[in-house]
């Protein structure tokens, strides 16, 4: 090994140390959201994941539950992939190096992709980013060793070894095909050329290449197994095993199951502020000079062009296939994880950028120990800024929230019961606490997606005793068809149990509204018999202090699966008022006033306990005080209701200017301000 080949991995290996030095104390200790708690579940049951699987991330993530059995699942796994996160910055750094040779650029490429937002952000949960990230990174280190190899056995070992690392890397996260379809050619290209290319040598590549898949056998081993309580999809048969590397289910190409598609160019807008925002523009300078003079140096000119390529075709590719709405915050959220492929490669550029200026400038101009010191200051001035920037957020180690509101949602069911969970925050949170943690056993997990699926009851049904399924699956559209069933008829077939849905229910299949009715518990929803009778007193007490939660009010960031939760909890605290003033709207009769009077005693109660709350909170109270007036007010001062509508209307109307029923609301207030002042006129007039 040369002096400046040592060089290189000394300074790799010190990039790597500092990383992680800097993302293990930040990592998550309990259960993320998002998708987080079903891969960390699947690998405690040794199941199956979400489409395409996830093979490698899963036995990963299993084999640092059984290398940390002091931590729990979810923190181990969290440290694993901050531990992968700080492995893929290394290989970023490495590949400079090969390129340029070790300095500043290098610690730059390595460094700045470390501490940008989205990667440090998604080193610290258990999520497949970062995973990809090292294949994305080992995909450049040994495209930029191939290049620079020295001869053709040095080449023909280093192709090897990338064909396999092609093949695991799809075994985890499909996007890097779009990379791998732009190295194949590259490579091959260049062993035509120089002549080095074999009938047996390719046959040879093709071999190692899907030698990198055989992970994908887990899949069909697990299913057929079917020991996992918790586990995605029927891999027995090669139907069901295209189906799941395919992503049929969600969509083959696309990145969700939905119709709607993203303008290409408001989509490459959104990623270029990305860069902007998060890698800055200097940095995109540099990338930009970093391609420009590699283009006039023969050891990195093919590489940096490679490296552009794959950039372009994959920011091309996705903003064409990326079919969510980012006017969203939470769906911008799940989109931008995606561009963190795209940015190793203006990493790169930027450190190459950083290092061929640096050279240009020794040659033109000598000193290069000036220019050489420039470069690290520059580079150790960024990576300071950006640190000091993205801690805040980027520290995660005492985020609890997602676990939190899980155990909460837990503890409120009585014994015995089926939940039936939708979405991923309530389904993926509950599911690792349940199957993981082992909170709740005496509970039934079921969730509503999974059931329109055929695969489920047949695979699953077994892991739910006391469950009872009337059908095969549960068809929202055809319930009549054969080995099909409805809400309604599942209901049925489990009123021995309390039955809860969590949150909400699909607007595909109203079926269950003929026998059965929802009262809010919290968060969820409790689905009970319609001849059931309803005492709205008896509700208050039972959901009027349901949570134990402290969060402030719109307290975290609106892209965040931490957001979602906090304002369910916060709208959870006047479900109840709500049902109730719904229900009083629905009904004649004596019965009306007094559930007007209990929701306007309720929506009081919860507004004036906070300082700071839902706007949607000052509209309800306000419309609730006005029902009960019009009700007979039942002994509360026509004056103070009069006066508390209209204070509250008001209110709302500060904090939701935009809303589209602002004319109808400032009309009401008006109307209620002239009612109020004939009232204490006529009050004045009498004696």
């Amino acid at each position: 090994m040369s002096a400046e080949q040592r060089t290189s991995w000394i300074l790799t290996g010190t990039t790597v140390a500092c990383v992680t030095a800097l993302y293990v104390p930040c990592v998550q200790r309990t259960v993320p959201g998002g998708d987080s708690g079903e891969l960390i579940t699947t690998a405690c049951e040794l199941g199956v994941a979400h489409p395409p699987g996830y093979p490698v991330f899963t036995l990963l993530a299993r084999l640092a539950m059984c290398l940390l059995p002091s931590l729990s699942p979810a923190h181990s796994v969290n440290l694993m992939n901050s531990l992968l996160g700080a492995a893929a910055c290394g290989a970023l750094c490495i590949t400079v190096c090969r390129l340029a040779g070790p300095g500043p650029g290098a610690v730059l490429a390595g460094g700045l992709f470390a501490v940008s937002r989205l990667s440090w952000q998604w080193s610290m949960v258990a999520e497949v980013f970062a995973l990809n990230n090292l294949f994305v990174g080992l995909l450049f280190f040994l495209s930029a060793s191939f290049h620079c190899a020295e001869n053709a056995t040095q080449r023909g070992k280093i192709a090897h070894w990338g064909a396999l690392c092609c093949g695991l890397g799809l075994c985890n996260q499909h996007t890097l095909v779009l990379y791998v379809l732009v190295i194949i050619p590259w490579v091959l290209y260049r062993l035509y050329s120089l002549r080095e290319l074999s009938l047996r040598g390719l046959v040879s590549l093709g071999v190692r290449f899907l030698a990198g898949f055989l992970p994908y056998v887990y899949l069909p081993i697990s299913s057929y197994l079917n020991t996992a309580r918790w586990s995605w999809g029927d891999q027995t048969t090669l139907s069901g095993l295209l189906t799941h590397l395919l992503r049929a289910e969600y969509g083959t190409f696309s990145l969700a199951k939905t119709e709607s598609s993203v303008n290409l160019t408001l989509m490459l807008k959104a990623q270029l502020d990305h860069c902007l925002e998060d890698l800055s523009l200097p940095v995109l300078v540099l990338a930009g000079i970093g391609l420009l003079l590699s283009s006039w140096d023969r050891m990195c000119c093919s590489v940096s062009w490679l490296l552009t390529a794959m950039l372009v075709v994959y920011s091309l590719f996705f903003a064409w296939r990326a079919n969510l709405d980012i006017s969203r915050p939470l769906l911008l959220g799940v989109v931008e994880r995606f561009w963190l492929q795209s940015d190793a490669a203006v990493c790169v550029l930027a450190g190459l950028g950083l290092s061929r200026t640096h050279t240009e400038l020794e040659r033109r101009l000598g000193r290069g120990g000036v220019w050489k010191t420039t470069g690290w200051v520059l580079t150790m001035a960024v990576l300071a800024h950006m640190v000091h920037t993205n801690h805040r957020e980027c520290d995660q180690s005492r985020n609890r929230v997602v676990e939190k509101f899980g155990r909460e949602l837990l503890a409120s069911f009585p014994t015995d019961s089926i939940i039936l969970t939708r979405g991923d925050l309530p389904g993926n949170s509950l599911r690792y606490l349940y199957y993981c943690q082992g909170v709740r056993p005496d509970l039934r997990l079921v969730d509503q997606e999974m059931m329109t699926y055929a695969w489920y009851v047949a695979k699953l049904a077994q892991h739910h005793p006391g469950v009872h399924f009337p059908g095969r699956w549960w068809d929202p559209v055809h319930p009549e068809d054969k080995d099909t069933f409805s809400l309604e008829q599942f209901l049925s077939h489990n009123t021995q149990r309390h039955v809860f849905a969590c949150i909400g229910l699909p607007d595909g299949d109203p079926s269950w509204g003929h026998s059965f009715s929802r009262w809010p518990l919290g968060v969820c929803d409790y689905l009970v018999p319609a001849q059931r009778q309803f005492h709205p007193e008896k509700w208050v007490h039972r959901t009027r202090n349901i949570y134990n939660w402290s969060e402030p009010h719109n307290s975290f960031h609106p892209a965040s699966w931490e957001r979602v939760a906090n304002e369910e909890m916060w709208q959870a605290r006047m479900k109840t008022a709500f049902f109730l003033f719904d229900l009083a709207e629905r009904m004649q009769g004596e019965g009306k006033a007094r559930l007007f009077e209990l929701s306007y005693t309720l929506y009081k109660e919860i507004v004036e306990a906070h300082s700071d709350y839902p706007p949607n909170w000052d509209k309800n109270l306000a419309l609730a005080c006005e029902r009960l007036l019009r009700s007979g007010h039942r002994g509360y001062s026509p004056d103070s209701l009069l006066t508390c509508s209209t204070q509250h209307f008001s209110l709302y109307l500060e904090k939701e200017p935009t809303d589209p029923q602002t004319l109808a609301i400032r009309s009401a207030i008006t109307n209620l301000l002239k009612e109020r002042d004939k009232l204490r006129q006529s009050q004045r007039q009498t004696p």
